[in-house]
């Protein structure tokens, strides 16, 4: 169950409005690295905790309503970044130099279908794709997918962070990014509560995984080299179960294609 109060999360302010930059913002809402992935994400994820671990449903839970709030304060970011454009200038949209620059570089459909708001859609324009979200009902992979996704919308915040010079939308995005850093914090903070968990999943019996390759890293070079002594090719392994140790790709056949040509037919007689 949700409640809404009329109140954005945090006040979102617009100094010189600029269609160009509401266009950038998009991405911050329906795009790979966006509020709207993000929400659901944690949602769906919340949907799979089961009883016994209510404190994870809870936290996911409570962040994926602050993340609809986000939505909500970037929705309005688009919009005051949109805003000044009468009915009548619109029908005589090149006289108006918000709806000029929108058809010139900006995203013509926060116009055209949406009447200067924001739309579920990224930069280019693309609507919000499902498939982004990653909800695969294991707590701990849950929590390595969360936390790429708030370095990757940190990231894009700080970028955009950098494509304005308006100081409403900086105070904004310096807002969301703090909460980016809170939510990384967050995810790794849940991933030491969980404890063991590596590898994803931990319940799988390892003694079962092939023991010759299950802690070396495999070189791809066709020609062999040696052992570049990294962290990830000696040592002990993060998860204290193995050493690392440096090796090749096992196969050195080439596949003979020539049967399961056959078996498709692909002669004319």
């Amino acid at each position: 169950m949700f409640f809404h109060d009329e109140p954005l999360q945090y006040e979102v302010e617009v100094h010189e409005p600029d269609p160009e930059f509401a266009k950038l913002l998009q991405q911050a809402i329906g795009g790979a690295e966006g509020e709207m992935r993000v929400s659901l994400q944690y949602m769906f994820q919340a949907f799979g905790v089961p009883r016994e671990d209510s404190e994870y449903r809870e936290l996911l839970m409570e962040t994926a309503a602050e993340e609809l709030g986000h939505i909500e304060m970037l929705a309005t970011a688009v919009s005051k970044n949109l805003q000044g454009a009468r009915e009548a200038q619109i029908r005589d949209a090149r006289d108006d130099p918000v709806i000029d620059a929108m058809l010139g570089s900006g995203q013509p459909r926060q116009a055209l279908s949406a009447g200067l708001h924001a739309m579920p859609v990224n930069a280019n324009g693309t609507p919000f794709d499902g498939s982004l979200i990653a909800a695969p009902g294991n707590l701990a992979a849950s929590m390595y997918a969360n936390i790429h996704a708030e370095s990757s919308g940190r990231l894009l915040a700080t970028r955009l962070y950098e494509f304005t010079d308006d100081p409403g939308m900086k105070d904004m995005l310096e807002y969301l990014i703090a909460r980016d850093t809170m939510h990384q914090n967050q995810w790794h903070a849940a991933l030491d509560a969980i404890g063991e968990h590596r590898p994803v999943p931990a319940s799988f019996d390892q003694e079962k995984e092939n023991q010759d390759y299950n802690y070396q890293f495999m070189s791809t070079f066709r020609e062999q080299r040696e052992d570049p002594e990294r962290r990830w090719t000696e040592g002990e392994s993060p998860d204290r179960k193995g050493e690392f140790s440096f090796g090749y790709q096992p196969g050195n056949d080439t596949p003979d294609l020539d049967e399961m040509i056959d078996e498709m037919y692909n002669d004319a007689n």
